[in-house]
């Protein structure tokens, strides 16, 4: 049963400044800001959101479908999707453009500046969901504007059940075309964060948008996450991770466990708890796809946290 993942891929190109930004901006001078950072660190990772959830759910032993536009630099990703075994049918090249990429310099109090490039992603409306006709299941994922919203509606009309999932590219949106996605989608998910933006933007409570969804989830990092589904609440807890290294991409980690689970016809508490071990697996890795486990890690990572295995 596919699964299609509307969303983007990128290249994470991640940089390390081995001083602290405080000491080289000078806060009376921001309005003449011209600084240079020396990173003798480097390194380019294979990102995207699309991407990363595609790279879970292939871990979990699923079927995922990537829908996504990628520029003339894309090469080196589409042979990693290659490699995978993941099915690039729908990967549009689109020419004269980058692949999206993301420049990320982090200091050593954590802190980043970060510039991102959208290139190809911005035509990701030329995708059409009906081009995937043996999809069972879906994800719209943070993606180009116009693209979020068409491939919304197109698995609306095609009668394929989809996760709301905007992420970063929350904002973009009014009120009113958040609340046009809560009512095409069937589920949502979003971190605390982003719940509390939408509450503000939407005029609602949590509650009241839970209703428009079959289930609304919201993830609280190292306190676990909430399902909302059949005016019930899960408190799902959080996975002791190895050792946290890196939170890149475990949102979309989590997010792989979801779309396992509903496709499995799994309860909402045990969707939950898988999207909870796979989070807990790649936040003690960097980059967003450099955890490798095999499904017998997982199922004993999730017997470990739950008692009993999930498969």
């Amino acid at each position: 049963m596919p699964t299609l993942i509307c969303g983007s891929i990128a290249y994470d190109n991640i940089m390390v400044f081995h001083d602290r930004f405080k000491n080289h901006i000078l806060p009376e001078q921001i309005h003449i800001l011209n600084v240079a950072f020396l990173v003798p660190e480097l390194r380019r990772e294979f990102g995207g959101c699309a991407g990363n959830i595609a790279y879970n759910l292939k871990l979990l032993g699923g079927d995922p479908l990537i829908m996504a536009t990628v520029g003339d630099d894309a090469d080196p990703y589409l042979v990693r999707l290659d490699d995978l075994g993941i099915s690039r049918v729908h990967v549009r090249r689109i020419a004269g453009s980058f692949t999206a990429q993301a420049f990320i310099t982090t200091d050593l109090d954590d802190n980043q500046i970060t510039a991102f490039h959208p290139g190809a992603m911005s035509f990701s409306h030329l995708n059409k969901v009906a081009d995937a006709p043996g999809a069972t299941l879906g994800v719209v994922a943070p993606d180009g504007r116009d693209g979020m919203q068409k491939h919304a509606r197109d698995f609306a009309e095609a009668g394929v059940p989809f996760i709301f999932d905007p992420g970063q590219g929350l904002p973009m949106f009014s009120g009113e075309e958040l609340m046009d996605f809560m009512r095409l989608a069937d589920y949502a998910c979003f971190n605390d964060y982003e719940a509390k933006l939408l509450c503000d933007r939407c005029g609602r409570t949590l509650e009241q948008l839970a209703g428009e969804v079959k289930a609304l989830i919201v993830t609280r990092g190292g306190e676990g996450s909430h399902i909302h589904a059949g005016g019930q609440r899960y408190d799902i807890p959080c996975v002791l991770a190895d050792q946290v290294v890196d939170p890149t991409g475990c949102g979309d980690a989590y997010r792989s466990g979801l779309l396992y689970g509903i496709a499995a016809g799994w309860s909402w508490e045990k969707c939950g708890r898988l999207a909870a071990v796979m989070g807990a697996i790649k936040i003690a890795h960097r980059g967003g796809q450099n955890h490798r486990p095999g499904r017998e890690e997982i199922s004993g990572r999730y017997a470990q946290a739950f008692g009993s295995a999930p498969w």
